[in-house]
């Protein structure tokens, strides 16, 4: 593999007020950095690390080759927003996905709704409390889980995806299978989020190719049913990075094009406790991938490792820590079980932000 330098922003400041030349802006968003970890990539590992200033980057991208002016340039520009049936979705700060599980086995919320009127309803609350889209599932792919047949997960999803579409709200349809893609979008599901980041089933890129919706393409080791058996990286963070990157490329080369693509560095899927922690501490680097970025850590099997093996309905605190974390290093959508407390911790954090980011005249 050829040598290459990744960027990771860090050294995040409040306020770029007073550090002309010296901060840059992350994808657009409410954060600036200050430094950047220089990752050296060269034969499979990671052979080199230096902490630089920004001003100093500034510098070296200067005398760079194009490839590597336009990998500084997606980390720094400005996501454009999401056009999601009749919801336009901003992505200059982050947004809360709501989980939608219509499913008897999800590992959170399984068997929860007794029916479609029951996981409508609980749609039209989520968006209420200020979910900017509604993501709706019809197969669980948690650790061990078995795969459904695409008649019953449509069966399952589509119903509630037509009825929440049809009321205004933005609507996903988490899926892995181009039959359920193709229903989805026909009952009005204005973006596709795949878990398996269109590599389950091949016919999957040809549905999202002849369509004009976005699509989530989420990193995984693995299927549902072993991932969590033994799962190894040598570089957790680097390796996602450039998994993520080969499948962007591989969407593009077959007609979707990168405004339509998100990604999700998959937390959770074929990765320990230690991958997830250092996934969540370099987040930042994925936004050189140039697409906005999903997180979804809400209750997972972390936390309760983290705490006392906390059961999925007490994990609330943990998954609003990791909420924030993803926040402050530039996640424009954060997936969430508990959409109204993920909202309000948002609410508190863009304050903070709004409060920096206001100049104030010398008294």
């Amino acid at each position: 593999m050829a040598s290459r330098t990744l960027l990771r922003p860090t050294a995040f400041v409040d306020s770029p007020f007073g550090h002309d030349g010296k901060v840059a802006r992350l994808a657009g968003g409410l954060t600036w950095f200050s430094q950047v970890e220089m990752i050296g990539w060269d034969g499979g590992r990671r052979v080199s690390s230096e902490l630089v200033p920004v001003e100093r980057v500034f510098e070296w991208i200067a005398d760079q080759p194009e490839d590597e002016r336009i990998a500084w340039e997606r980390l720094t520009s400005v996501r454009p927003p999401l056009q999601l049936g009749e919801r336009t979705i901003r992505l200059d700060q982050p947004q809360v996905m709501g989980i939608l599980n219509v499913t008897p086995d999800s590992f959170s919320d399984g068997g929860r709704f007794g029916g479609a009127e029951d996981a409508i309803a609980a749609g039209v609350d989520m968006a209420a409390a200020g979910a900017a889209i509604l993501d709706v599932g019809g197969e669980s792919t948690r650790p061990g889980a078995a795969m459904v047949w695409e008649g019953d997960e449509i069966a399952r999803a589509v119903p509630v995806i037509a009825r929440l579409a049809a009321g205004g709200n933005a609507v996903s349809a988490d899926t892995r299978k181009a039959e359920v893609m193709q229903a989805a979008i026909e009952a009005g599901a204005a973006m596709i989020n795949d878990v398996s980041a269109l590599t389950f089933d091949p016919r999957s890129v040809e549905v999202l190719a002849g369509s004009s919706v976005p699509v989530i393409l989420m990193h995984h080791q693995g299927d549902p049913a072993t991932m969590q058996d033994d799962p190894r990286y040598a570089d957790v963070l680097v390796e996602v990075f450039l998994w993520l990157e080969q499948r962007i490329a591989l969407a593009e080369a077959n007609g979707i094009a990168r405004e339509r693509i998100l990604v999700d560095p998959g937390f959770g899927f074929g990765k320990t406790v230690a991958h997830n922690l250092a996934l969540m501490n370099g987040l930042a680097l994925l936004h050189g991938l140039g697409c906005p970025i999903v997180l979804g850590a809400s209750r997972k099997r972390t936390i309760g490792a983290l705490d006392r093996e906390a059961p999925a309905d007490q994990r609330l605190a943990g998954s609003l820590a990791f909420a924030l974390k993803a926040a402050e290093q530039g996640a424009q959508i954060l997936r969430v079980h508990d959409v109204p407390e993920t909202v309000q911790a948002l609410r508190i954090w863009r304050g903070l932000r709004d409060e920096a980011l206001t100049p104030r005249q010398p008294q």
